[in-house]
């Protein structure tokens, strides 16, 4: 009975069950015996009161010291992430139906997705993305895609993706968004889609109570909601500051949202960066200007000293890659040691003219250089470490393979491998299939490799 009692979740249900257990337990016998004895003795009457009133109040401080901790146990994030995923029954493709689709901003929708089934889902690690599968007509086979989880609940009946329709990027012979474009014009309520099981790293570990400051930009405010919610219902006595940047207030998605997880948790910091408000937005942030290094330097900093005694604390950066790059270079010039500082990056696809592209040299020209063979795209191009992986080394030098998670977690930058060998940077959680390999977190191992690109 004490340890179904510890396994309570709510503290004030978990603290009346163990006060009244425990007075029943004390209260029944001791009534017993002195009954038995001196049954008509007034004193007797104040006694056994007096009893059940002390255990009871001894049992609810004891429900709630020795509950156990609803936060995350202090283990290391790859084994925390490894073994919630290999916890979870369902591995492969599930249908889930699209139960409701809000729009957030002028270009961000909100989708939540329920299991057609009917089961239970797993809970996800707060930064966590989902994987989903779209059958979009014209194309030759599923798009599959990687957005974040932009919400936390303790049990969850549903998932919540927030997507922002892609344009075609700037000063590239990229499209629009494939999958994103389909999602806000294709996908409605009562529409199925297929989805696997929430992964990922970019995660807050729960039990720390180191400060952390969430920045993001754009829809990279997606997985700082999920992080946010889950600190305010697992960890609230640790301080968060949350950082977003956007143009301005139409282009400020779950604004509200996030004013009323602060409203409920007082260690949760909001800090709103608009680079070009409008008359509209008076009061409705904090600072003009941009999310920099600076910002952080001259206003969370001060506020983390006064309240936390240091400003030591872990970075959570997530949006463009200009931004988290500029981020990134900033804290490191400051000081923040680079393994306080995680990351999420957004695929994006490289300037046209990119001044990373590698000379195309002859095939079958004798050279000491690891030559990468596009065999599709007629290319053979020289290949050096700092290039990266194949996938970023494809996209510096104008080839756009298909993609999605660049973690090696969906399988959509599989291909075939016709010579040579890679070596990957981390294993893959994708399978993959016998002379195929993924190239978005693989490099060359070989003096030369042949791809199907």
């Amino acid at each position: 009975m004490l340890e179904e009692i510890r396994e309570i979740s709510n503290p004030l249900f978990r603290a009346i069950t163990s006060g009244i257990f425990l007075s029943t337990l004390v209260t029944i016998p001791i009534t017993a015996s002195l009954y038995l004895f001196n049954p008509r003795n007034e004193a007797t009457h104040k006694l056994i009161v007096f009893v059940s009133l002390a255990s009871a109040a001894i049992g609810t401080i004891g429900g709630v010291a020795t509950g156990k901790s609803r936060s995350i146990s202090s283990k290391s994030t790859a084994s925390l992430v490894e073994e919630v995923e290999s916890s979870t029954e369902w591995k492969d493709w599930r249908k889930f139906v699209i139960a409701r689709k809000v729009k957030e901003s002028e270009s961000i929708t909100s989708f939540y997705l329920k299991p057609v089934d009917g089961g239970n889902i797993p809970n996800h690690i707060p930064g966590q993305f989902l994987t989903i599968q779209l059958d979009i007509p014209d194309q030759p086979k599923p798009i599959i895609r990687t957005y974040s989880l932009s919400d936390y609940l303790e049990s969850p009946d549903y998932y919540r993706l927030s997507i922002k329709r892609e344009p075609a990027p700037p000063d590239t012979i990229a499209p629009p968004g494939v999958a994103s474009n389909f999602m806000h014009d294709s996908i409605h309520e009562g529409s199925i889609i297929a989805a696997k099981p929430p992964a990922g790293k970019f995660v807050l570990d729960l039990s720390s109570p180191q400060p952390a400051v969430l920045i993001s930009n754009g829809v990279g405010i997606t997985p700082m909601i999920s992080m946010a919610k889950a600190a305010t219902l697992l960890n609230p006595q640790r301080h968060i500051w949350f950082l977003h940047g956007a143009r301005d207030g139409s282009l400020h998605a779950f604004r509200d949202e996030v004013n009323a997880i602060a409203e409920h948790n007082p260690n949760l910091h909001i800090a709103y960066s608009y680079s070009r408000p409008t008359a509209d937005d008076e009061g409705q942030y904090q600072h003009k200007g941009y999310v920099d290094a600076n910002l952080i330097k001259s206003t969370v900093a001060p506020e983390m000293e006064k309240l936390c005694g240091s400003s030591v604390a872990d970075y959570f950066l997530c949006g463009s890659p200009s931004f988290m790059d500029s981020l990134r270079d900033g804290l490191r010039e400051w000081g923040v040691p680079d393994k306080n500082v995680l990351f999420e990056s957004f695929a994006k696809a490289k300037p046209k003219k990119s001044e990373q592209s590698q000379e195309i040299i002859p095939r079958n020209e004798n050279s000491d250089a690891i030559e990468v063979v596009f065999s599709k795209s007629g290319k053979a191009i020289h290949w050096n470490p700092d290039q990266g992986s194949i996938l970023e080394f494809a996209e510096a030098n104008e080839i756009y393979p298909d993609h999605s998670c660049r973690v090696g977690v969906c399988g959509t930058c599989a291909c075939k491998i016709s010579e040579g060998e890679v070596e990957y940077e981390e294993k893959p959680t994708a399978s993959v299939e016998n002379g195929s390999v993924l190239i978005c977190i693989s490099e060359p191992k070989t003096a030369k490799i042949i791809l199907d690109i």
